[in-house]
């Protein structure tokens, strides 16, 4: 049976693709509008190069466009599948599954309304006593609303995922997603953003409210002497920002801007919290039409905290509770695990030499030491994309992975595993595609472990969607510097540094009228800081051929190999193949 928790968000994802017309997109706004044109720093000048690729009138697409009558897709479907899956090494048994899956692919596109849903429960059944029942849940959707045009709208986003915790708490997430180590992943957000002007001063607000959460596995595999890895439970994250400033020449030559931002989460593992206000002071100066020199300083103050675990009277061990966690003393005092105030500052560049393109690089001091950031969008058409970011933040892992999914895309269609249904690191980007948005979410879910991190790195993503063939591939590096209170018993995490490069993707199209292929590929090395925990190496591949009977029935068969080497622990390659009928109404 589903967990309570899986059918209410099972219920949230429903309520989100019925809602689609009447939600909008928000944005994360760090520091606020460096130009003081109206839109946030989070919806600068990138966001704003696709948008002018898709309104072109030489687009040569058939991608949504955002006037005229709104265009409304809503495709549900059932589906039945025969998976057999065999352990290469380090056995060779072979598990025969049959699965009923249910689920609904949505798209909104128009002028004020827009918003994508993906959504799938599968319940597998398995042949025999050692292969598992099981229940799943997974799809992703952002939608956004213009509640006022031009003034306010309102977005929301959701996204579940099964994925497979390895026992130094990274995530593998192909087809060795059933099992014992097997854990849900929920994230879901909702806010509004304000976008107004009293006279030449443009004001910018936005708000989010973001919930994420990790069901605990039955089982994570350790090797002897191996340290406890506490895995994220729940979090409840706000993030709040409001700016206001003029553009340059509205008032003097240079744009001046002032802006404050808030954000908080707060993490049910040992009572963690973060927070995060700074204000700051910006500037804009125009070099030349298409190239402005931009810079800020301000005051931050940043707090980590936690509380140490229970413990037990007679040993002095910390207390463990039945979902494998560690037990949150309520009495004990909150700890300071990270307190940096003071002078924040940077400086940087924005370059838009054409309405396809859009560069912004800064560098400057946060955190208490050196920061980089930035991003650059390319969109030759409604149909191609290329983005690349450069990131620097304090959070944990529902707050990363809030951040991760507010920077999807509306417009996509999502690019899942055909034996299990979950979904793959990055979407298919449609419609929007060169919004500057990022469309993969493979750093925020390269580690479940609970502890508060600054994480630092770079993500990129290239997707083309043409008449018969649509390909894409993401790849990104990210470095976690953990932050835990001393004499915690998280103490032992504090300024351990892991790291994971990734890269993930697909290639799908139409082979005559009535067939279709799809493939799709993963790669990832966790490098975690702990001497004690070895490195981890995963990749995989799935192949997939679809049919079409009539105009709502289809077949499909498929392959796929899947493996994970680990230092410490031993190795596990498996195969998989699959033949299904899916009937869409």
């Amino acid at each position: 049976m589903t967990s309570p928790l899986s059918r209410n968000l099972f219920s949230l994802a429903v309520a989100l693709a019925a809602a689609a017309p009447t939600l909008a997109q928000a944005q994360s706004l760090p520091y606020g509008d460096m130009t003081g044109s109206g839109t946030g720093y989070g919806a600068g000048s990138r966001d704003r190069a696709a948008a002018d690729a898709a309104d072109d009138g030489d687009d040569n697409g058939d991608a949504p466009r955002r006037s005229g009558k709104p265009r409304v897709k809503i495709s549900p479907y059932i589906e039945a599948q025969q998976v057999v899956f065999a352990e290469l090494h380090p056995g060779k048994e072979t598990l025969t599954y049959s699965v009923v899956a249910a689920g609904v692919d949505a798209a909104l596109a128009g002028r004020n309304n827009q918003g994508s849903v993906s959504l799938r429960y599968e319940r597998r059944f398995g042949w025999g006593n050692k292969a598992q029942d099981s229940n799943v849940v997974s799809g992703i959707a952002r939608v956004s609303s213009a509640v006022v045009p031009g003034t306010l709208r309102i977005d929301a986003g959701a996204m579940a995922a099964r994925n497979a915790v390895e026992s130094n708490g990274s995530l593998s997430s192909g087809g060795l997603a059933f099992g014992d180590s097997v854990t849900q992943i929920y994230s879901v957000y909702a806010g509004p953003t304000l976008t107004t002007h009293a006279g030449d001063v443009a004001i910018n607000g936005a708000y989010r409210l973001g919930y994420n959460r990790v069901e605990s596995p039955n089982a994570i595999p350790v090797a002897p002497g191996q340290p406890k890895i506490d895995l994220f439970d729940d979090s409840v994250v706000h993030n709040a920002s409001l700016h206001a400033g003029v553009k340059p020449g509205d008032v003097l030559p240079v744009g001046l801007g002032v802006g404050a931002g808030y954000n908080r989460e707060d993490i049910s593992n040992l009572d963690q919290r973060v927070e995060d206000f700074h204000a700051r002071a910006d500037a804009t100066l125009p070099v030349s039409s298409d190239l402005s020199l931009v810079g800020g300083v301000g005051w931050e103050k940043v707090q980590v905290s936690s509380r140490d675990a229970l413990r037990d009277p007679l040993t002095g061990n910390p207390v463990i509770g039945k979902d494998g966690r560690y037990v949150t003393d309520k009495t004990a005092p909150r700890q300071m695990a990270y307190d940096v105030e003071g002078l924040i500052w940077d400086a940087g560049v924005l370059w838009r030499p054409s309405r396809r393109t859009a560069l912004e690089a800064h560098v400057g001091r946060r955190y208490g030491s050196t920061t980089y950031y930035g991003s650059f969008a390319y969109a030759p058409n409604n149909r191609t994309s290329l983005n690349l970011s450069v990131y620097d933040t304090i959070a944990g892992f529902g707050g990363q992975l809030n951040n991760a999914l507010a920077s999807m895309p509306t417009q996509f269609e999502a690019v899942r595993n055909p034996f299990n249904g979950n979904l793959n690191t990055c979407v298919a980007a449609t419609g929007s595609v060169g919004s500057g948005q990022s469309a993969c979410l493979g750093s925020a879910l390269s580690s479940v472990r609970s502890s508060v991190f600054r994480s630092r790195g770079v993500m990129a993503s290239y997707s083309r969607s043409g008449e018969r063939l649509q390909y894409g591939v993401g790849l990104g590096y990210d470095r976690r510097k953990f932050v835990a209170a001393p004499g915690t018993v998280l103490a032992a995490a504090n300024g351990i540094i892991d790291e994971n490069y990734w890269i993930a993707a697909y290639l799908s199209g139409r082979i005559d009228r009535s067939s279709s292929f799809s493939t799709n590929v993963y790669a990832n090395w966790y490098q975690p800081g702990d001497a004690a925990i070895g490195d981890q190496r995963g990749v995989g591949a799935t192949a997939a051929y679809y049919r079409s009977i009539t105009n709502h029935l289809s077949v499909t068969a498929a392959v796929g190999l899947d493996g994970v080497t680990r230092e410490d622990l031993v190795d596990i390659w498996s195969t998989q193949a699959m033949a299904g009928v899916r009937y869409s109404f």
